[in-house]
C-alpha cells in the first residue's frame, strides 16, 4: 500500500514529518470498507516510520481490527528502493501468513510492477495492491509463483 495523501502546506517542514490530509484520510477509510468487504486483515503491517505513512497504517490497523503489536516501523521503507523492500521478507517468521507494507513511491510502485501485467506509472495515494506467493517461505518468495489478487485505487471505489 501506499500511504494517503499527505499535506504539503508548510514550506519549511521537513518530508519525514508530512501530515496526512483529511482527504487522504477519508480515502484511506474507504480502501478499509473494500478490504473489509473482501475478508482482508494481514496478521502483520509493516510501514515506513514517517509521519504520513505511520497515520495510515494506524488507520488501517483501526479500521481492520488488526491490535498495535501487529503493527511496526521499518525505517528502511522510508527512503528504500524496490531491493531495500524486498530485504524485509527476509527476516519474517515463518508462521506468518499474511503481510502489508506501507510505504512510499516510487519504491512501491517499482516493488510491485515486475508482478503486474499491465505496469503502474505511478501508484496512486492510499492505492493497494495484493499478491498472493505461492510458497510457504518467506525468503522464497522472490523465486515462487504469484497471483495478483487484486489492485484497488480510492478513485475505483467512487
Amino acid at each position: 500500500m501506499r500511504h494517503a495523501k499527505s499535506s504539503w502546506g508548510e514550506p519549511g517542514l521537513d518530508d519525514f514529518d508530512r501530515p496526512l490530509l483529511e482527504k487522504g484520510k477519508k480515502r484511506t477509510r474507504t480502501i478499509i470498507e473494500y478490504l473489509q468487504q473482501k475478508g482482508i486483515k494481514p496478521e502483520l503491517i509493516i510501514s515506513s516510520p514517517a509521519v504520513r505513512a505511520a497515520e495510515t497504517a494506524q488507520i488501517i490497523a483501526h479500521g481492520l481490527s488488526i491490535d498495535k503489536e501487529a503493527l511496526r516501523f521499518d525505517k528502511s521503507i522510508y527512503t528504500s528502493d524496490a531491493e531495500r523492500i524486498e530485504n524485509i521478507f527476509y527476516d519474517l517468521p515463518k508462521q506468518l501468513d499474511s503481510l502489508m507494507l506501507i510505504g512510499h513511491n516510487p519504491a512501491v510502485t517499482n516493488f510491485v510492477n515486475p508482478y503486474l501485467e499491465n505496469k503502474i506509472d505511478a501508484l496512486p495515494t492510499s492505492a493497494v495492491v495484493a499478491i498472493q506467493f505461492v510458497t510457504n517461505e518467506w525468503d522464497k518468495i522472490f523465486v515462487s509463483k504469484w497471483n495478483v489478487e487484486f489492485i484497488i485505487f480510492p478513485k475505483m471505489l467512487g
